[in-house]
């Protein structure tokens, strides 16, 4: 069958975009098992697609699906009933499959009320899709459909669901995505342990675990890696659950000479230095951890389980392996005060963190927060009704006001960008002999966030520039890393010191002859202080490269009017 697996929009902007930007790993997963059954199959990713209603239009219409699957994470869940709704009405005989954890929690609500959509698909979706194309494919009725477990339909009047279907219990039995696919996100583990109020996973996966082999999450990254993708995110709930399967990965990408930078979300009581040792050779450079608040009486509200000695350890420790950790924390949580709020800052100025995002709390159904609010305010489902994306908490609670929580936030994110470049400037490496390559990487990308990047406009007591020079010279001190180089002679060509820029370039040179980078900067330098032939002979090797060319023409008539 010719089936269109679509990523629907989202109706707000986001802060950080890059958070929703890529498609779920379940629809990639969904397509290589339809693909791998004969079936045609094309993903697109329209989550911001809100504005593009003519391209979302003509698409359906050039692509002519016989089935359309949404991918529904709750926030998109309008895109999907839209997109939807526009299907139906270009071919009323195309079928519309939801799935995803969005729909697998509102699904009679989803089927109650909007009759674009046929069927839903409960929980992991792989072996279920399959089943229903089968009986699609055979021009079936209700009740054959109605025999396939994990399952939500609609017969005659009534909304019902199928019995759950079961688990997929060996993973590596389904076909890797990565041989139909391009993508950056994938997983080496499905569920998570944890039982956290705010999130649905624990209701989703029955808190329970799966895990791909080394072998197959390997394989995936390095037919990922031939295709020219060298940046990835695993975006597993917690990767690193089982210590002796994450060194058994980390020493096979190494083997297999995979060049990549990766990372990775875990939890302040699932890492040690041995792990992180091998973490970073074989190219991790970030690890996100949940620490939701400084306060102890909110973590335990959200049940979540670690203590002080844990997220400390945990930062101290990554850091140390020059693996950059990045806090995530939750406001506006039940009993938040600007009391809570000093003990998370109190914790933030201890952990040190080099990244924090900071979220205010939303309820979702499928989590223990979301049942907590229709007890405590009589609600149901049909708050859903109206074109919303999520319900924040504090307009549940009396205890807590919108201007409030809004000066929560600012007051967290003001405060910790304040403190940003001290605590980038106060990083403690260990002194292992096997990591002084990766310590100087890991040095010289956080310069290039100070110096050209994200943090380059943080306004603080200390220098942000200064923080920048201080951590490439440092990472000199370690290695010669070659980003290192090019970032400290970009600020002083930048501040239009050619002689400065001119040695640092030279000194790269002498450790990466063939570098582009560095030779198009030095010609860059010489040609802005006048040395045009001595910008040639740096800027010709590279004459195909379109930067370089616009230098050489701009050198050759200097050149020529100079006689």
């Amino acid at each position: 069958m010719k089936i269109l697996l679509i990523y629907p929009y989202f109706i707000e902007p986001r802060i950080h975009m890059e958070e929703i930007a890529a498609i779920p790993m379940g629809l990639y997963a969904i397509g290589a098992a339809l693909k791998a059954n004969g079936h045609h199959v094309e993903i697109v990713n329209w989550h911001n697609a809100k504005d593009s209603q003519d391209t979302i239009k003509e698409t359906l219409i050039s692509k002519a699906p016989e089935v359309v699957g949404c991918s529904i994470l709750h926030a998109n869940r309008w895109g999907g009933i839209e997109i939807a709704r526009l299907a139906k009405s270009i071919d009323p005989n195309v079928h519309v499959v939801f799935g995803g954890i969005g729909a697998t929690f509102l699904w009679h609500h989803l089927l109650t009320h909007f009759k674009e959509i046929d069927t839903i698909v409960l929980g992991e979706g792989e072996h279920t899709v399959l089943a229903l194309l089968d009986q699609l494919a055979a021009k079936a009725g209700p009740d054959a459909i109605a025999a396939i477990p994990g399952l939500a339909l609609r017969r005659g009047h009534l909304v019902e669901k199928t019995g759950p279907a079961p688990l997929i219990e060996d993973l590596d039995t389904l076909p890797p995505p990565a041989r139909y696919f391009d993508f950056q996100h994938l997983s080496l583990t499905r569920g998570c342990p944890g039982r956290c109020t705010f999130c649905g996973s624990p209701q989703f996966w029955n808190r329970r675990v799966r895990y791909h082999s080394a072998a197959y999450f390997v394989d995936q990254l390095a037919m990922l890696t031939q295709r020219g993708i060298s940046s990835f995110f695993i975006s597993d709930d917690t990767f690193t659950l089982n210590p002796q399967r994450v060194i058994e990965v980390c020493r096979m990408m190494i083997d297999r000479g995979l060049e990549v930078v990766w990372q990775a979300i875990s939890k302040v009581n699932a890492v040690n230095a041995e792990m992180l040792f091998w973490m970073r050779k074989a190219g991790c450079i970030q690890i996100s951890y949940g620490v939701e608040s400084g306060a102890p009486e909110i973590r335990r509200r959200f049940c979540k389980d670690i203590d002080e000695d844990q997220i400390q350890l945990a930062f101290d420790l990554t850091a140390a392996h020059g693996i950059m950790a990045r806090a995530y924390f939750i406001y506006g949580a039940p009993g938040e005060t600007w009391e809570t709020i000093d003990l998370t800052l109190d914790l933030i100025r201890r952990i040190r963190p080099l990244s924090a995002i900071f979220y205010i709390l939303d309820i979702f159904p499928g989590t223990a927060l979301y049942e907590d609010y229709k007890k405590r305010c009589g609600a149901d489902d049909d708050i859903w009704l109206k074109p919303i994306e999520d319900l924040l908490y504090f307009e549940t609670d009396p205890l807590l006001d919108q201007e409030t929580v809004l000066a929560f936030g600012q007051r967290l994110r003001e405060t910790y960008h304040q403190w940003l470049p001290q605590i980038a400037v106060q990083i403690e490496l260990n002194d292992h002999p096997e990591l002084v390559k990766e310590h100087a990487d890991f040095l010289s990308r956080l310069a290039m966030t100070f110096s050209h990047g994200d943090y380059a406009a943080i306004r603080s007591n200390i220098s942000v520039e200064q923080t920048a020079r201080d951590l490439y010279r440092r990472a000199l001190d370690i290695h010669p890393d070659h980003r290192a180089f090019w970032g400290l002679a970009l600020m002083d060509q930048r501040k239009g010191d050619w002689p400065t820029a001119i040695a640092t370039l030279q000194a790269g040179l002498d450790h990466y002859p063939h570098s582009r980078d560095l030779n198009l900067l030095l010609g860059a330098v010489y040609a802005g202080s006048g040395r045009h032939r001595a910008a040639l002979s740096h800027l010709l090797p590279f004459k195909e490269d379109p930067q370089a060319a616009a230098h050489i023409r701009n050198c050759r008539q200097a050149l020529g009017r100079l006689g």
